[in-house]
């Protein structure tokens, strides 16, 4: 395995951490205020409301990326983890907030934040169902079903009127060569911030060809206070369930996405670690509900970037909490990074997500090649696939069913961890479910 260019604990020079900071909030930006849109144009809300929802969403993000990425007693992984508000959350917000407005969505996500609380506790027994195999389909899984996501930003944007027109893709495979030049021949710093590099030029470009729209940056106010509770709370009984069997989701998601970021910090992943950053998923969730956010969710584009660069710094990632607080502040910043076409973040998210999947591959590679594996592996991936690619698939189950196996990435682990326990032949080391785990095993024997 390759050396880091920053360890976890390295603090890179102020600028060049500004830098690499900057980085990881343009790859996270977009898809932390693409949720209080949605959620706001489902909910047909004024544009006051939806702009205090996206306000909100980013400070709550930034103070639980920065508990993340520091730690606060028991609370936080300490590792660079960029958090945000999850799309996984998305189904059920739309149909509390369709029948009991904002306030039940608040109210049913600060409850439902309750399941992830309580299991953060089973961690160490959760960690043991992830050996080598499962782990290796649980991440390839992760960037599998973020890549369909960079395709729609290279091509335009999904519904657009000009989607897979000749410029965009011309401008998206234009920053995937840089991103792949930076990362391929740039050295120290300029290898480092490939992503970044890639997305200004690219937007340059974008803005010297008159791509660009300014609009929403006129509109957006300078400056904006905090609004805890501005929207009220109520806590239906239908909506808590709804949003506790999203927590359920979320949890099998981001200890996928642990396992990844893992692997891309080399770091071991025992069950003690995982339920410190489980526990700062579900207690930022209920923050962010008391700050009238959705809930938050750890971002797994940010470990392509990590993967990508090799800078595993944690703190250039709580600067990067640092500005997602300031964002939230001033709404004006957010507004300009919005402005960033989506074809050149499409060729940046390419590479990203892809770094995903070569690691997933990575971690499979290390895994036992027998036929019981190859089971596992080719049976938890298709279906995972098969809900990625053609979701309408559960379209005439019912809801809880589609709330639940709505993700390609949680269909895929929890096949995986079924026929990893139903099929016979189990090794011994996933028998024990030794503390160091998988991922530190990977690094061990790469390393």
């Amino acid at each position: 395995m390759e050396k880091l260019l920053y360890q976890v604990e390295d603090r890179p020079p102020i600028l060049t951490t500004t830098l690499l900071a900057t980085q990881h909030l343009l790859a996270a930006l977009g898809g932390i205020i693409a949720v209080p849109l949605v959620l706001g144009g489902a909910l047909k809300l004024p544009p006051d409301q939806v702009i205090a929802l996206v306000n909100a969403a980013l400070l709550g993000s930034g103070i639980v990326t920065v508990i993340q990425c520091r730690g606060a007693g028991p609370i936080g992984i300490r590792l660079p983890c960029v958090m945000g508000t999850s799309f996984t959350f998305v189904g059920a917000g739309i149909s509390v907030g369709l029948e009991h407005g904002v306030p039940g969505i608040l109210g049913a996500s600060l409850a439902g934040s309750l399941v992830m609380i309580v299991g953060s506790f089973f961690m160490p027994t959760i960690r043991k169902l992830f050996p080598h195999t499962v782990t290796g389909v649980v991440v390839a899984m992760i960037g599998l079903s973020l890549t369909p996501v960079a395709v729609d930003w290279a091509a335009g944007g999904f519904g657009s009127s000009n989607y897979g027109a000749l410029a965009n893709l011309s401008i998206a495979g234009f920053v995937l060569l840089l991103v792949i030049a930076f990362v391929q021949w740039g050295k120290g710093i300029v290898s480092a911030s490939a992503v970044v590099l890639g997305i200004l030029i690219g937007y340059m470009v974008c803005v010297s060809l008159g791509m660009v729209d300014f609009t929403q940056v006129r509109s957006a106010p300078v400056f904006a206070l905090p609004q805890p509770m501005h929207f009220g709370m109520s806590f239906p009984i239908s909506g808590i369930v709804a949003m506790s069997l999203a927590f359920l989701v979320s949890i099998v998601e981001t200890t996928g996405t642990f396992m990844a970021l893992g692997a891309a910090t080399q770091t071991s992943m025992p069950g003690k670690k995982l339920a410190r950053g489980i526990l700062c998923d579900g207690v930022g969730s209920a923050f962010a509900a008391l700050m009238s956010s959705p809930p938050v969710t750890t971002f797994a584009q940010n470990v392509g970037v990590v993967s990508l660069t090799g800078v595993a710094s944690r703190a250039v990632v709580a600067l990067t909490g640092v500005m997602l607080f300031l964002a939230g502040l001033f709404p004006v910043l957010g507004a300009v990074v919005v402005t960033i076409p989506q074809p050149v973040l499409g060729g940046a998210g390419l590479m990203m997500f892809a770094m995903i999947i070569s690691a997933g591959i990575q971690m499979l590679g290390k895994s036992e090649h027998t036929k019981r594996n190859s089971v596992i592996v080719a049976v938890s991936i298709g279906c995972g696939l098969a809900v990625t690619m053609r979701p309408e698939l559960l379209s005439k189950l019912p809801a809880f069913v589609k709330e639940v196996l709505g993700s390609g990435i949680t269909v895929g682990a929890l096949v995986a961890v079924a026929l990893n326990l139903l099929l016979p032949g189990r090794l011994a080391e996933d028998l024990e479910g030794e503390e160091e785990g998988s991922i530190h095993d990977l690094v061990q024997q790469e390393g």
